[in-house]
């Protein structure tokens, strides 16, 4: 991986526990995304100033890119583009109103449309006109994935955007995202993906896809991957290094792919060495559908891709990844009873103990070694919770007509969810409009979960293959440097 240059600047993250070895006097850092330990040399920390750390050699770009890819710090202080390095590539089919708002957002910007065989297609040239962009028609239609890479084709700029025709972002957003390619190893970017209602009096369905799109991936930044709270990235609005896109074994989206290909595509990145960051600080909204039965059938759409990823790059894509010993109290909790219960609490102790014996000695040990105890077992509740009421629902709706404990395992989801709902901060909604009620959000989400797991099970009938239901067992030791 490429060198950090002289004067990039990270900042550790403000919810990173920061402790002191009291034998031999290194700092310790606890946090970032899956959650590690990190041990700071005093040498080391002379590097920082205050939780900031700029880079002035070798040393101190090893120390930062560590820092980086385990979530961490975050890159800050970053300079934005010159927008004549940047073309962005917009494909689309039949939606001339959506293009006419995706291009007037855009101006200033040289833009490629990739027309993929609109049924008008001269409507489709005469809004692109307008706005001064180049069109690239193709003959047939041949889906997104192949419409991005004959504008990637054309693109004669370092730097390429790719946004979806129903998206409408703001220039600056995209230069400002551009500016993490100072980075040399950063291949790319992508922003928080936020829905957003058009009519003057948006329908239930709607206002929930425009709070809790499965598009959008929290607020914090990160450094996307495998196992990390960002494992992929949404093709609706990404900008790129094209030399990396463009390398023999990226060969950009995978053309064969109508749903799914973004995924594939950050996960080719990550495995070729390349990083790739979420930047939530810049917002890109996402039209949502106006039509109920269609959001519904984009959802399964969703799923079907599952099947494919998988095959592709097996664990990568599984549906949870939890350690096995947690994944074993977890199924006492749901199924044990009130004897299972009593594990859970003697599966917390028991982990806080082994948290205890691999941290090194700080004067908060106890209390921390119980807080990532409690911590993890927390986030496999909730993985097993979406296992039940969104990957695998229909086993789960078999097994609980024949079982009590079956039953009791969908009445425990249910709670578990509705519980993580109530208490989820209400996202800042576009155009001032006021979050979905609870209720809104139950039924939204229950009908999500529903709707993209029939489209996991019709992808893995279809494709003879069970790698998008799996879990992936893992053996996570907290890693300490």
């Amino acid at each position: 991986m490429e060198t950090l240059p002289r004067g990039f600047s990270i900042r550790v993250r403000d919810d990173v526990k920061w402790r002191v070895n009291s034998t031999i006097g290194e700092k310790v850092l606890i946090g970032g995304s899956p959650r590690c330990v990190m041990r700071l040399s005093a040498r080391a920390m002379e590097c920082f100033d205050g939780a900031r750390l700029t880079v002035c050699g070798e040393r101190t770009a090893a120390l930062a890119r560590r820092l980086l890819d385990r979530n961490v710090a975050d890159p800050v202080d970053l300079v934005p583009l010159n927008r004549n390095d940047l073309t962005v590539v917009i494909p689309v089919r039949n939606r001339h109103e959506q293009l006419e708002r995706c291009l007037a957002a855009l101006r200033g910007l040289s833009i490629i449309v990739v027309d993929d065989a609109s049924h008008d297609a001269h409507g489709i040239a005469c809004v692109a006109k307008r706005y001064g962009a180049r069109v690239v028609a193709l003959p047939t239609n041949r889906g997104p994935a192949a419409a991005r890479n004959a504008g990637l084709a054309e693109v004669a700029t370092k730097f390429v955007a790719f946004v979806d025709s129903d998206v409408v972002v703001e220039v600056d957003a995209l230069l400002g995202m551009s500016g993490h390619f100072v980075d040399p190893a950063v291949a790319l970017v992508g922003p928080m993906v936020h829905g957003a209602t058009r009519g003057q009096r948006p329908r239930w369905y709607e206002r929930y896809d425009a709070a809790w799109s499965s598009l959008t991936l929290g607020h914090r930044p990160c450094s996307v991957a495998v196992g990390a709270a960002v494992g992929w990235l949404p093709s609706a609005c990404l900008v790129g290094r094209v030399s990396a896109l463009r390398e023999p074994n990226i060969a950009a989206f995978a053309e064969e792919m109508r749903v799914g290909e973004d995924v594939d595509l950050v996960l080719r990145l990550l495995k070729a060495g390349w990083v790739v960051r979420y930047a939530p600080e810049f917002i890109a909204l996402h039209d949502a559908r106006t039509a109920f039965f269609a959001w519904l059938e984009r959802k399964v759409v969703y799923g079907t891709g599952g099947a494919p990823l998988a095959r592709k790059h097996g664990v990568g894509v599984a549906a949870a990844r939890i350690p096995v010993f947690m994944a074993i109290v977890v199924a006492a909790t749901i199924y044990g009873g009130i004897w299972g219960k009593l594990a859970s609490v003697v599966g917390v102790l028991w982990t806080t103990f082994i948290v205890f014996g691999k941290l090194p000695p700080f004067e908060s040990r106890l209390p921390t070694s119980l807080g990532l105890a409690v911590e993890g077992f927390v986030a496999a509740v909730l993985q097993a919770t979406q296992l039940i009421l969104r990957h695998w629902w229909p086993a789960a709706i078999a097994m609980a007509l024949f079982s009590t404990a079956g039953r009791e395992a969908i009445l425990f989801a249910l709670l578990i969810d509705s519980l993580f709902i109530a208490f989820t901060r209400p996202p800042v909604m576009p155009n001032g409009e006021s979050p979905p009620n609870f209720l809104v959000r139950v039924i939204g989400r229950r009908l999500d979960d529903m709707a993209y797991g029939a489209g996991l099970w019709l992808g893995a009938v279809k494709h003879r293959t069970t790698g998008p239901l799996a879990i992936e067992f893992i053996n996570r030791r907290k890693q300490r440097n």
